[in-house]
């Protein structure tokens, strides 16, 4: 009788200190997300943006002290259910209502650029020797918006965390040098400051560096600026669509059988969340800006937050072996894409 005490009580120690960690792994990458939302608001690094700032503290960690392997289970989580609800809440960020009111046309360019960056991207990159599944990666982020799109895709592709987290640091790296190049030429450019800000939301990465570029030209253009942006970001759900159908065929193909990919259920959460507030928040339903703002604040935490989970899988070593090739390919491929963007303006 008392062995069986014994026994049942150090299972339930044990049980405890797995949940111990697991809260921990939790907590700790949400405590290195704010540590980079606050140094993003700094001077100098707000052009970098808190995901390229947690993801490199996150690396700077894996580096210095090592993967926290006690707190692994906690960190996956995060890294992978939590990612998947901030892509519900991004979906938030699309206002379809105010993109169809200014026409097609703005949307099907949009789609030219989408699909010329993740040709091309794979293209030279493979001509490169580049990693396909990251040349994959940094196309769609080049192409779509950034760092999300690459977080909402890498589930479907089921890429490796190291290549998720490399893509989404060039992302930001080349989006922000090419973001600082736009306002410095813009005095010399043939162009209105409309035909400015469309050319900006058309061709940079990431939101933020749509923003940066756009300001310095004005309001108006900054509003068309981010309009084009988020034409871009109107082709994320349809383009995950056709990569499960694209990885489900090339599975089968390869094993000869049928084969299950997992259906991306939270791009369903992220199509109803923009139709939710295209057409029903600020019509059916009146919110405050106070919950809006709220409702922002958190899904950029919780992506923050699963940035760093990837972050942490990096090795430092491979990348300075490795990370040349992939950044050169990039930066061919936007000032591609600059000059594309800048025929369709």
């Amino acid at each position: 009788m008392e062995k069986g005490k014994k026994a049942v009580w150090s299972y339930r120690l044990t049980w405890g200190q797995e949940k111990r960690r697991w809260v921990g792994g939790v907590v700790f990458p949400f405590l290195i997300a704010a540590i980079g939302m606050a140094l993003a608001s700094l001077p100098g690094l707000d052009h970098l943006g808190p995901l390229a700032c947690a993801i490199l503290l996150a690396v700077l960690y894996r580096h210095v002290f090592g993967y926290p392997v006690a707190l692994r289970s906690g960190i996956q989580f995060v890294s992978k259910y939590l990612l998947r609800l901030a892509i519900v809440l991004f979906g938030l960020k699309l206002n379809i209502a105010v993109l169809l009111q200014h026409g097609w046309g703005l949307v099907f360019r949009d789609l030219a650029i989408v699909v010329f960056a993740i040709f091309m991207m794979v293209l030279i990159g493979k001509i490169g020797n580049v990693s396909p599944s990251l040349s994959l990666l940094l196309g769609i982020g080049t192409g779509v918006c950034g760092a999300a799109a690459i977080a909402a895709v890498s589930p479907i592709l089921q890429s490796d965390d190291e290549d998720t987290a490399l893509s989404i640091g060039m992302i930001a790296l080349v989006g922000t040098v090419f973001s600082i190049g736009y306002t410095l030429i813009r005095p010399l450019l043939p162009l209105s400051s409309l035909q400015y800000g469309a050319w900006s939301g058309m061709s940079l990465h990431e939101i933020a560096h749509v923003a940066l570029a756009g300001a310095p030209a004005g309001q108006e253009a900054l509003a068309l600026a981010l309009l084009a942006k988020l034409g871009r970001v109107l082709w994320l759900a349809p383009l995950s669509f056709v990569l499960m159908y694209w990885k489900k065929t090339k599975a089968n193909c390869h094993d000869g059988r049928k084969t299950k990919v997992p259906f991306p259920w939270f791009l369903l959460g992220f199509i109803v969340m923009s139709l939710f507030g295209s057409y029903v928040l600020g019509n059916a339903i009146s919110v405050s800006p106070g919950v809006l703002s709220f409702l922002s604040f958190v899904t950029s935490l919780f992506l923050t937050a699963a940035m760093v989970g990837l972050g942490l899988n990096v090795d430092l070593r491979t990348w300075g072996r490795n990370g040349w090739r992939p950044l050169a390919v990039m930066c061919l491929v936007s000032l591609g894409l600059s000059l594309l963007s800048l025929f369709l303006v």
